[in-house]
Order: structure tokens, then C-alpha cells, then sequence
């Protein structure tokens, strides 16, 4: 299946108070190539789900447009892709609404906890441009390429400590997800 996918990405500067009553999945990514400085190739696992998603952008100077590749797996095709060396990351991921939006938030587990993003989706490039940047959100990084999934596997929250200081961002937590 190919998509279209239209996206911004937030740091958040506090959790919404209703995430606890929120929908959410633990989301393993493997960034292929590992070599690769930004991976676009990632198997992903969440549940009994398997998928292989290449994403890419459509435009060099903008990471909210992108085009999306996804093929379903089976368990056992999955496995067959563990021998392949990666860059890793997990992730609490909180489907909720955010000042009327749907929106996805990922709260980083083992290396990377503290670190909480929230994905705003589109139908149309209209609606993307008319967002107003909700209350929760300290700063769009949506075209920083340092906090694109790819380019996050494999680190630490102390490898982007130096990054995330530019937009003062404070590590967030919640005790479920720790």
C-alpha cells in the first residue's frame, strides 16, 4: 500500500490529563539500513502486527509531506528480518485527541525515556497548514531531522540532550510508561 502521508511532529512540554484513559500499543521500530545516518526502511512490530514501511520525503526542504510504502508480514516473515543489523527504538504510543485533533503520542522507552513527541496526522494540505500549535506542544520539530524516528534509533537521551536544549525542552514521564 502507498500513501500520502501529511504530518507534524511536536516536542511536548507537558502530557495532556487525559492520556491514562487513552488507547495505547508498545511499538518496537528496526531502522535498516543500521549504517544508514537516516534510515527510511523500518520494520515495525506492535501487538501480533508485523509491517515493513519505507518512508520518504517528497521534497528534500520539507519532512511534513512524505510518501509511505507499508507491506504487511506475517510473524514469520518478521523473524527472518531479526538477523539484520538495525538501529533500534521503543515506544508507548497514545492514540487521544488534542484540542480536536487526533493525534498520536509517543512517549520513548529504555535509552530514550523522557522523550515525548506528538504526531499530528492530515487529510489535506489545508488542514495541516491551519493547525494552531496546542497548548501541550513547546516546539515544532517537524522539519528537524534529528528527531525523525531513524535518526532517534540507536541513541540515548544523552546524545540528544544538546539538541532538545535548543528548544529547552524538559524530559517528561509518566509512571506506567517507565
Amino acid at each position: 500500500m502507498v500513501e500520502l502521508e501529511r504530518e507534524k511532529t511536536y516536542l511536548l512540554k507537558e502530557l495532556p490529563a487525559e492520556l491514562a484513559s487513552c488507547r495505547s500499543e508498545l511499538i518496537s521500530d528496526a531502522y535498516i539500513p543500521a549504517s544508514a545516518l537516516h534510515p527510511i526502511l523500518r520494520l515495525r512490530h506492535r501487538g501480533d502486527r508485523y509491517e515493513l514501511t519505507k518512508k520518504e520525503q517528497l521534497d528534500d526542504a520539507d519532512a511534513s509531506r512524505q510518501t509511505e510504502h507499508t507491506i504487511q508480514l506475517t510473524p514469520e516473515e518478521a523473524v527472518a528480518f531479526e538477523v539484520v543489523k538495525a538501529k533500534r527504538a521503543t515506544k508507548r504510543r497514545y492514540y487521544c485527541t488534542v484540542d480536536g485533533h487526533p493525534a498520536e503520542l509517543d512517549l520513548y522507552q529504555d535509552d530514550l525515556v523522557g522523550l515525548v513527541v506528538i504526531d499530528f496526522e492530515f487529510e489535506s494540505d489545508e488542514s495541516m497548514d491551519a493547525l494552531e500549535i496546542p497548548d501541550i506542544c513547546l516546539a515544532d520539530v517537524t522539519q528537524d531531522e534529528a528527531i525523525a524516528g531513524g535518526v532517534l534509533a540507536g541513541k540515548t537521551y544523552a546524545d540528544l540532550a544538546p539538541i532538545l536544549e535548543k528548544y529547552h525542552y524538559e524530559p517528561l514521564y509518566l509512571e506506567e510508561a517507565v
